[in-house]
């Protein structure tokens, strides 16, 4: 079974939020790096796929040179392949990534039997590539997914996800195009030996051809944060009557 995760690079949450003099993009000059959640998720599934039905697993990014780190890591939980579409550093929109996506499989030579994305990426949280590329190969889609299963044959897969509090159930022919959500399985942990040969792994590197689409981002701005205040009621044995003032405001005594 042959098996493409396609992943994005983006940056780590938890950090200070800084906007672009020009107010049209994040500064990321001083962020850490990672891959989307569900894209973690997306690779730990086709490993699993690959381990449990044979095949090989490819894992392709489009992103600035950088991003061969995310494909290495991919590379090291057990991806046998990676392949880099070298971008700038502009960011592409939804449109142009799935065009250079479909350009690239198109160029690979050889058929996928299931192509895995994250369900959006952690940035942009679009929704479109993997909507996008299948419609482009003219591949079945299944979105949300939660749980995979492919037929003993590799003739067909089962996708489930959950919807309004309960269960639907995708029966697609393969090849198709699946985008998976956070928590379908809990991504393994690199090996030393895995980090090792993804070190030495060679990447296949791309340059697609960057053009604008019809959208433009006018402005970002960061959200105004609640500001929370800590009061002091005293020290030791002084701010017992502040204490027992404040339990009795709250009503927590009778």
């Amino acid at each position: 079974m042959e098996v493409l995760a396609c992943v994005k690079r983006v940056p780590m949450v938890g950090g200070k939020i800084v906007i672009t003099p020009n107010g049209c993009a994040i500064d990321t000059r001083m962020s850490g790096f990672t891959v989307s959640p569900h894209e973690e998720c997306a690779v730990e599934e086709a490993v699993r796929l690959a381990e449990r039905h044979g095949g090989t697993v490819t894992v392709l990014t489009l992103g600035p040179p950088e991003a061969a780190d995310q494909l290495r890591d991919a590379l090291a939980l057990g991806a046998s392949r990676a392949v880099l579409l070298e971008t700038d550093g502009r960011e592409w929109g939804p449109m142009a990534t799935a065009e250079a996506i479909v350009a690239a499989i198109g160029r690979a030579g050889q058929p996928y039997d299931l192509l895995l994305f994250g369900n959006e990426s952690a940035d942009t949280g679009g929704y479109q590539v993997p909507v996008r590329v299948a419609h482009a190969l003219g591949l079945p889609c299944a979105t949300g997914i939660k749980g995979i299963e492919v037929a003993a044959d590799g003739g067909r897969v089962t996708a489930r996800r959950e919807h309004l509090g309960a269960e639907e159930t995708f029966d697609l022919p393969l090849p198709a195009v699946i985008s998976v959500k956070e928590g379908i399985n809990l991504p393994r942990y690199p090996s030393l030996p895995g980090r090792l040969r993804a070190k030495r792994a060679s990447l296949e590197r791309f340059t697609p051809d960057w053009h604008a689409e019809g959208l433009a981002i006018a402005g970002l701005r960061v959200p105004a944060t609640e500001r929370h205040r800590a009061e002091i009621l005293g020290a030791g044995t002084d701010a017992v009557p502040a204490l027992v003032a404040l339990l009795a405001e709250l009503g927590v005594l009778s």
